[in-house]
């Protein structure tokens, strides 16, 4: 064999461990913190523009955080954790086989995922384009609808790759 240089790594492919843990979610919480964190500062940054109080950036801060992202979330996974559940789920293939469910926190992991494009669009890139968004006429309005219509679409559609991503869920048809 040739020799190698023992300052290179060499190449190993990826091997499994025997303690699999058999699950799909994330283990720790940092992109959701991360993503808080986020949401929490793009809503401080409306809040510069337009709260015309301290209570009320408070408020709106809190809320964006807890209710439009981690409460909705939570409402969201539960729901399409217990849809793909118990009408997605394929039978088992083998009687050996481990039966496979979808864990709720991969559900939220989901919504996390598809929450980010979300986020950009509906926080980051409204509010640089609100000066154009808020002037009064159709095409700002027509472009507002638009901006929501494009981003639920995507973050459904982020939802379907998510659980499509799972081996064990089936099309309902």
């Amino acid at each position: 064999t040739a020799p190698t240089d023992p300052s290179l790594p060499s190449p190993r492919l990826p091997t499994r461990t025997p303690e699999t843990k058999n699950q799909w979610a994330r283990d720790d919480p940092a992109f959701v913190v991360v993503t808080s964190l986020l949401v929490l500062a793009v809503s401080v940054l409306y809040c510069m523009f337009y709260a015309h109080s301290v209570e009320q950036a408070v408020y709106v801060t809190v809320c964006a955080v807890l209710v439009d992202y981690l409460l909705v979330g939570v409402l969201l996974a539960t729901a399409f954790w217990l849809l793909s559940n118990r009408f997605l789920r394929s039978g088992a293939g083998h009687s050996h086989a481990v039966e496979q469910r979808v864990e709720w926190l991969y559900a939220f992991d989901i919504h996390c995922n598809s929450f980010f494009p979300l986020f950009i669009m509906l926080y980051v890139v409204q509010l640089v384009l609100s000066p154009i968004l808020l002037s009064p006429g159709f095409l700002p309005r027509l472009l507002s609808c638009m901006l929501y219509c494009v981003t639920l679409c995507y973050y459904h559609y982020c939802q379907f790759v998510g659980y499509n991503a799972l081996p064990f869920l089936t099309t309902p048809c």
